[in-house]
């Protein structure tokens, strides 16, 4: 059977691990596409979570973070793209390049099949159309690069080209400069820092202006490391803390489900990441595989430190608004020492903090330092940035110092990618990824022309490698996916895994 799939690889001692966050991934690591069914979509005993109750969480409900709405700030987002959901106007929407593999497929191009970048933007820049909640930054744009599939199949070079394609295009919207870019994403892999090709890549967007926020991870307190990029010292990372429902921060605890390290870089800040209300994408593959988790016929339960570190980037996007000259590294100390003690459990014993927009205001009259950790070279082997899990075609996985386009020495990835020459047009490291401007078209407000790949694997040789028969059929017709089920035959995943779509 000839298709496309990510699997995890077995580690020391036959384990195995997931490689990238999602909205939450298992407390004990599983081995296959069949977990699902064993430890998600079931009823939650958590009380959902309202972007409303978020907003006074986080201190931006009152005060002088009470009318800050993001507005002429933006956001990118690499994710697994967004759906043409109703709360989501197309005005807010921008579609850059579509880098996953679903690129090839007209009909999936830049829409979100997995269900999981809907729900990121929802909490972002989203509005219910039934209740009227609206997302934490409803004034921000939302720049959307796709890089995962309905099952979540993403490589790391896809991330990091896309990483590059921000740095590259962030004045592209003077009016909406991206000053924030939201990674709720994680490779399993812990690579030296000093080297790793995903650190260079979001340290190049912070050291050009833009707020990485980086999702914690997912594996649980006894992880032992950050997920990547999480682990990198520049960048903002992101825990996932327990709410009780309540509008106070005195019972939240830091969630079971949290990474947090044996050593090195701890987490940066908390932020509300259980039972996050967002919005639903109907007939995506977490609506399908989870309808437990439907609020209505417009809202989706979903946790994670995914849920969290949007909600951190929307925080982020009110700061910027309020603060539009300051620097990421004043922004992220802002944050990070003005946020609200935890007074409970893992939390209280580690220091740990949740995000307070109005103390963040308040803070930034006081002098920020400038951070001084030292820079990864990037030139470290791509397998030691992907960790177990590994993208598949045809049982031959993509290991090795490869992209998903063709070979990629990363040597010489970095030179170019720090003289801001790994992007020229639709070319990423001279492979043909998309088109060479904004002229492609969708249902956003703007959109970067799509590509045809080459039609043989870079690593396999087979051809026609660029299709799986798992897409025929699928379409959005008018506010849903149409065409069954999204468990295809060719495809499989533990990517973009979640412990919690509840």
């Amino acid at each position: 059977m000839t298709g496309w799939h990510t699997r995890a690889v077995a580690l020391a001692a036959g384990v195995l691990a997931l490689a990238v966050v999602g909205p939450s991934a298992p407390t004990a690591p599983s081995a296959g596409p069949g977990h699902w069914a064993s430890w998600l979509g079931s009823a939650s005993a958590d009380p959902a979570t309202g972007l409303a109750e978020v907003r006074a969480l986080i201190g931006a409900a009152t005060g002088a973070a009470g009318n800050l709405t993001g507005r002429g700030v933006g956001i990118a987002l690499i994710d697994t793209g967004v759906a043409p959901v109703a709360g989501l106007p197309p005005s807010r929407i921008v579609n850059g390049p579509d880098l996953s593999l679903e690129s090839q497929a007209p009909q999936l191009r830049y829409l979100d099949t997995f269900g999981h970048g809907t729900h990121m933007a929802g909490i972002i820049a989203g509005a219910d159309p039934v209740t009227g909640a609206t997302g934490l930054a409803p004034g921000a744009r939302l720049t959307s690069i796709k890089v995962g599939t309905a099952t979540g199949a993403v490589d790391v070079t896809q991330v990091i080209a896309a990483v590059d394609w921000v740095v590259k295009h962030r004045a592209d919207d003077p009016a909406y400069p991206i000053r924030v870019l939201n990674l709720s994403y994680g490779s399993g892999g812990t690579p030296a820092t000093w080297t790793d090709p995903l650190g260079l890549a979001v340290e190049r967007a912070w050291q050009a202006g833009i707020v990485v926020v980086a999702a914690a991870g997912n594996d649980g307190n006894a992880a032992g490391s950050l997920a990547n990029p999480a682990s990198d010292e520049w960048v903002l990372s992101v825990g996932a803390v327990a709410t009780k429902g309540t509008a106070t921060v005195a019972d939240d605890e830091l969630t079971a489900f949290t990474n947090l390290p044996g050593s090195g870089k701890q987490i940066n800040v908390l932020a509300p990441g259980v039972s996050i209300l967002s919005l639903r994408d109907p007939g995506s593959y977490i609506d399908t595989e989870f309808p437990s988790a439907r609020e209505g016929e417009t809202l989706f339960r979903g946790s994670g430190t995914s849920q969290a570190a949007a909600v951190t980037s929307a925080a982020v996007a009110l700061l910027v608004q309020a603060r539009p000259a300051a620097t990421p590294d004043q922004l992220k100390d802002w944050l990070v020492r003005s946020a609200t003690y935890v007074p409970n459990g893992a939390a209280a014993r580690l220091g740990l903090r949740e995000i307070n927009v109005n103390a963040a205001l308040a803070r930034s009259a006081v002098p920020a330092p400038p951070q001084t950790w030292n820079r990864s070279s990037g030139t470290g082997t791509l397998d030691n940035s992907r960790g177990p899990s590994r993208l598949v075609f045809d049982n031959a996985p993509l290991t090795g110092q490869r992209s998903v386009w063709g070979p990629l020495p990363t040597s010489t990835w970095a030179i170019r990618t720090t003289t801001g020459t790994s992007w020229s047009g639709g070319l990423w490291m001279g492979y043909r990824v998309a088109g060479d401007d904004w002229t492609g078209t969708s249902w956003a407000s703007r959109t970067w022309a799509p590509a045809t790949w080459s039609n043989s694997t870079p690593w396999s040789g087979t051809t026609a490698a660029w299709s799986d028969p798992s897409w025929s059929g699928r379409s959005w017709s008018g506010r849903s996916w149409s065409a069954g089920s999204w468990s295809g035959r060719s495809w499989s995943s533990d990517d973009w895994s979640t412990a919690s779509w509840r």
